[in-house]
Order: C-alpha cells, then structure tokens, then sequence
C-alpha cells in the first residue's frame, strides 16, 4: 500500500515545510504515499523536527498575527464617546 518517497517527493515535502505549509505537506505526504492521515502527519512531523535540527536557518519566520485590537479600541472609544455626551 505505502509507498517510499523518492528525493523528489522528500524535497517537494521539505520545502511545504520550509514555507511553514504543513498542511500542504501532510497532502503531498499522503498522495505520494498512499497513507492515511495519521500515519502522515506522524511522517511529517517527525521529517519537520530533522529538519529543524538539520537547517533550522531555513524556515521562513510566522507572519505576524492579525488580531482586531486596533478595531475594539476604536468600538470602545466610540462608545465612551457616545455615552458622555448623553
């Protein structure tokens, strides 16, 4: 049923990886494999931690987090607003 990865495959793998898609690794994962989704995930996951080791230099940092703080204040002061001139 499983198949082994070949380079190409491995590299396709790594780079998801790299770009901080492990979802889409998991997806090529399992195409090139033919795995189930736990099995890999487990594969991935395990190829992820080798390559923090191997070339931590090479992951691409997290975006920053979108959040709504900006959009609350201006809700909050609004409403402060609002209620001192009543």
């Amino acid at each position: 049923m499983n198949q082994p990865l070949s380079a190409e495959d491995l590299k396709d793998i790594q780079e998801e990886l790299f770009d901080g898609r492990k979802i889409g690794a998991i997806k090529l994962y399992r195409k090139y494999c033919g795995a189930g989704l736990k099995e890999a995930k487990d594969a991935v996951e395990k190829i992820e931690a080798e390559l923090r080791q191997t070339a931590p230099d090479r992951f691409k940092p997290s975006p920053p987090a979108k959040g709504c703080l900006g959009a609350v204040a201006i809700v909050v002061t609004l409403a402060v607003a609002i209620l001192a001139c009543l």
